[in-house]
């Protein structure tokens, strides 16, 4: 695996938008997981929708061809992390914070549209597949 991907960019998959299906299939699914808790977001996003069986159907379809990382091993990364930024008054989401402290603790590279919040993160790699 080389690539976690952030919720923003697996919404904007399966919406067809901005290219996204083009890079996972140079990539590869193969060499890309999700953390739990992006998960986690998709699943509160199907509950939320006006389709929630389809958008159930397409998490499925999704999460069958990709690694989920369960974040218990980037917990202490998180919890330093989250001391870090709170002391600098550069504080992100509990959400955020534990998806890019799983990518650093496994060495994989974050793609996400956030890059703004996420660089905030010592030893993170990230890379922005959207180009809007």
């Amino acid at each position: 695996m080389e690539y976690l991907l952030d919720t923003n960019i697996c919404i904007h998959f399966f919406r067809g938008k901005f290219g996204v299906i083009y890079k996972l299939n140079s990539v590869g699914l193969r060499n890309c997981a999700i953390s739990e808790i992006t998960l986690a977001e998709l699943v509160y996003g199907a509950e939320n929708s006006d389709n929630p069986e389809k958008n159930y159907g397409i998490i499925e379809k999704f999460i069958n061809q990709l690694t989920i990382i369960p974040i218990l091993d980037s917990v202490r990364i998180y919890g330093k992390e989250k001391s870090r930024l709170r002391k600098r008054g550069k504080m992100i989401s509990d959400f955020d914070l534990l998806i890019g402290c799983t990518a650093v603790e496994k060495d994989l590279i974050l793609v996400t549209e956030n890059v703004k919040e996420f660089k905030r993160i010592l030893n993170l790699k990230i890379e922005n597949w959207i180009k809007r």
